[in-house]
Order: C-alpha cells, then sequence, then structure tokens
C-alpha cells in the first residue's frame, strides 16, 4: 500500500481517531478483537466526503459480550439486531453498529437469512458483498487488512466478489442491486463474471422484502450517476423484477414507423432533472420525487402506442396511464402514500405544459396550471424543462421561451393574486349567511361554483362575488 494512501486514509478518518482509539482499547483490554469495516474503510482510501456519523465495526465478541463492553462507555445502546448479530450503540452522536463475525445464508423460498456466528475475521471478511467493502483496519492499532485485493479493485474502479459472485449473491441477492448502486455511486465498472452471475441468479431477488428493493432502489436513483446503475439492471435482467417499467420502454422499433427512443430519452430526461434539481433551490438536498418522476414519466407509453396511418406513432393519453403504472409499481414497493401521490401527480401534469404552446393560455389556465400542481409546482417546471431531449436547437430554444414565458405569468400572477393560495372568494360561513342554508352538499357545491369563478376570472369583490352566488343559487331553484 502506497504512503500517499496511507495519509489519505489516515487524513479521512481523522475525525473519528479518538473513538476508534478508545474502543478498540476497550475490546483488546477485555481480550476480543475489533475491526473498523465496510464504507468508512473504502472512503477513507478514494479520499471521499463520506458520513462518520455511521460506523461498522465487526469482532469475534458474542452481542452479550459486547453489551458488557460497551457499558459506561456509550451514550446508550440497542439490541433490535441481537438475532443477527448486532449492538448499536451512540456516542459522541455517532451511531456505531458492532457485529459479531458471521456469515448469512438464504434459502431458496426464504426472506429472512439464516445467520452463523464465526471465529475469525478473515472468514467474515470473505462473505462480505465485494471486495472494496472487504477490508478492514484492525484497531486500536489501525493495522490494514486486505485479504481479497480490495485496493487492487479501489484504483482499478471494478466491483468484484471477494468469493465467487454465485456464493456472494446466494448469501444475500439483494447484492446484486448493490452492485448496480456502487456502479452509479462511484463510477466504477461490474465486471464481466459478477455481471453475468447477476443475468443467471436474477430471479432471486423475488424472495427479498419490498422494502429492502426500495430502499436499494432509491440509493440507486440518488446516487452520482444513476444511468449507470439503472443500466446495470436493465442489462443484467434484475430490472426485469424490481421495475420491469423500465426495460419495457425499449421498444420495438417498426420499418415503416418511427419515433424517438423512449429508453434512451427517458436516461437523458433523468439527467436533464439532475442538472435541473438545484436550478431554483441551491440548497435543495438531492430530490427523490423528481428523479423519480423523470424516470417514470414515459412508463405509460409502451401500452399506448399506436401506429398511424400515416407512418406516425402516437401515445395518446400516456400520462394518465402512467401515472396509474405509477400508483401501482410505487404502492409494491412500499413508497409512503405522499411519495406515491407526488410521484404519480408529476407524471400526470408532465404534458400539461404542451398546451401552452406559443403563450396562447389564458389567464384562467395559468391559473388552473397553477391549483392543479400545487406544492409540486418547482418539481413540475424543472420535469417539464428536462423533458426536451430534441436535438433541433431551433425547437429546443422555442420550447425553453415558452416556458420561460410560463414562467414569468406565473410570477406576475402570483405577485397579484397569491396563486398558491387560491381559494373562493367567499368562505363557507359566508356562504350558509348569504343564502341562509345549513351545512351540508349544497355549501360544498356553491364553494366549488365560486372557486371555478376565481379561477376563470381572478380576484372578485366581496359584493360581486356575493351577486355571483345569488344568481347561481337562483338559476337553481325549481
Amino acid at each position: 500500500m502506497s504512503t500517499s494512501l496511507q495519509r489519505q486514509a489516515i487524513t479521512s478518518l481523522a475525525p473519528v481517531a479518538g473513538l476508534l482509539t478508545e474502543l478498540g482499547a476497550i475490546f483488546s483490554a477485555g481480550g476480543y478483537d475489533l475491526a473498523l469495516v465496510g464504507g468508512p474503510v473504502r472512503d477513507a482510501f478514494l479520499g471521499r466526503v463520506t458520513d462518520l456519523s455511521d460506523l461498522d465495526f465487526t469482532t469475534n465478541a458474542h452481542p452479550e459480550q459486547i453489551l458488557n463492553l460497551l457499558k459506561g462507555w456509550a451514550e446508550n445502546t440497542w439490541d433490535t439486531g441481537i438475532a443477527f448479530g448486532t449492538i448499536s450503540a451512540l456516542k459522541d452522536d455517532r451511531q456505531i453498529e458492532i457485529t459479531t463475525y458471521r456469515t448469512e445464508n438464504y434459502d431458496l423460498d426464504s426472506r429472512k437469512p439464516t445467520v452463523e456466528f464465526g471465529t475469525n475475521l478473515a472468514e467474515d471478511l470473505s462473505r462480505r458483498d465485494f471486495t472494496i467493502n472487504s477490508m478492514a483496519l484492525t484497531l486500536p492499532d489501525f493495522v490494514f487488512t486486505d485479504l481479497y485485493d480490495g485496493l487492487d479493485d479501489l484504483a482499478a474502479k471494478r466491483i468484484r466478489t471477494p468469493l465467487s459472485p454465485q456464493i456472494s449473491f446466494d448469501d444475500d441477492p439483494l447484492r446484486m442491486m448493490r452492485a448496480a448502486r456502487f456502479a452509479g455511486q462511484l463510477g466504477f465498472e461490474v465486471v464481466p463474471e459478477v455481471a453475468a452471475a447477476i443475468k443467471e441468479q436474477a430471479s432471486r431477488i423475488e424472495i427479498v422484502s419490498a422494502e429492502r428493493i426500495r430502499d436499494e432502489l432509491i440509493k440507486i436513483i440518488l446516487s452520482d450517476n444513476p444511468r449507470l446503475a439503472l443500466t446495470v439492471l436493465v442489462e443484467t435482467g434484475l430490472a426485469e423484477y424490481v421495475l420491469p417499467e423500465l426495460p419495457l420502454l425499449q421498444l420495438e422499433e417498426d420499418e415503416h414507423h418511427h419515433h424517438k427512443d423512449v429508453y434512451e430519452h427517458t436516461l437523458k430526461v433523468l439527467e436533464q432533472a439532475i442538472e435541473l434539481e438545484k436550478s431554483h433551490e441551491p440548497h435543495m438536498e438531492r430530490d427523490l420525487t423528481l428523479r423519480f418522476a423523470a424516470l417514470l414519466h414515459d412508463i405509460g407509453k409502451p401500452k399506448t402506442r399506436k401506429f398511424e396511418p400515416d407512418g406516425g406513432v402516437s401515445f395518446h393519453h400516456h400520462e394518465v396511464v402512467g401515472a396509474r403504472m405509477t400508483k401501482k409499481r410505487m404502492k409494491a414497493l412500499r413508497f409512503s402514500n405522499e411519495q406515491i401521490d407526488d410521484v404519480s401527480r408529476l407524471v400526470e401534469l408532465h404534458l400539461r405544459f404542451h398546451g401552452y404552446g406559443t403563450g396562447e393560455w389564458s389567464d384562467s389556465a395559468v391559473r388552473r396550471y397553477v391549483r392543479d400542481a400545487g406544492p409540486l409546482l418547482s418539481r413540475l417546471h424543472k420535469l417539464t424543462r428536462a423533458d426536451s431531449t430534441t436535438r433541433n436547437k431551433n425547437r429546443a430554444a422555442r420550447l425553453q421561451m415558452a416556458y420561460d414565458s410560463l414562467e414569468k405569468r406565473i410570477e406576475v400572477l402570483e405577485e397579484q393574486e397569491e396563486l398558491n393560495a387560491i381559494r373562493p372568494d367567499l368562505d363557507g360561513q359566508q356562504i350558509m349567511q348569504i343564502l341562509g342554508i345549513s351545512p351540508g352538499r349544497e355549501v360544498g357545491e356553491a364553494y366549488k361554483y365560486l372557486l371555478e369563478l376565481r379561477l376563470d376570472r381572478g380576484p372578485l369583490s366581496p359584493q360581486l362575488a356575493q351577486q355571483e352566488l345569488l344568481a347561481w343559487w337562483a338559476a337553481r331553484q325549481p
């Protein structure tokens, strides 16, 4: 190992050096081994800025012994993972997980692994997912252990397993998705033998819980290069099990009918949405809702594709179909109701702007656009702009100018009318007082009428709103 890499790793781990030394000394005094493993070790040698608030350790001490060793040192401990040999602790605002040397194996049809405790570090490292995560720093002396050439693989930017990939994926099928995730996060290549094993064992992912698949998919979408990760999923066939709508976008071309490559277009829209993420909110974190909507915005196209007599291809109402498909897939992956509603709403609205054309929308149409987008308006701006992937520079410029025009009109109306809080000019109490009615269905109908009037004509004075309400009410009477 080069001296420069050593210095780089030591510098990266400097903020937690004291904690590592203390904890290592406690285990050593008790007669046990302790090693820092996983992401912090990998990222230390990569020189990546890593989150040191979560630290993973491995040891030959068993869970009960770990708990005894942590008494008086850790601020708090949890044994919720004790069945898997893991004890969690809190120290100096850092989450610590210490796991007994172990191996895990999944039965063919089981979603829960059987766990066996190991006896030495070498065996533990051999059963970890990839060589780049199979390196360890033995504490308290910071001795580097790299039995499976993880450092070489870091330098070569490749994702390889310590043992055969078949054994690794048998231990935990979710590792197949993790291979794709690390490709996207680190910009690494999945080596051919690992990719081949994923193709062979892709169906094994079905025994993994929807929640674990969802969490891994989220990490993929939020990675630095989701295109690379998603390409791994599609090319290995794994996407057919975890996000089948994505490979279906690779529509077969008809020799007489030509249309844009929907799959490639989708990946481009995702990349452009990522570029626009911080255009409105410079300090915003990576936006899962926007990225997932960009990824799924056209999934309704395969079901709605129609070859027209003139040689064209249409996808009528693909946004409506796509919104329904989005809800179904996200429910299956156990996303929250709020996430499902937001992403499917963006998919449903992503074509709305194209009715704007060259700016002929009325103020009423602009108000409805804002009303329908609600709190998702900023994301809808970005998704709509990202959805332009035409190579025709003049057309691209016209689309961007049209959207600039729409955003400007929204800003002007915002200043005049508080569009983000559009309500009727009379509230429910006023409606009941003016019409002399009690709470019930008719109040709701009157409220809806006044809201539509507000959207059509903008703000009305209380007197004019009352006149319109009374006229509407009189027209309803027999």
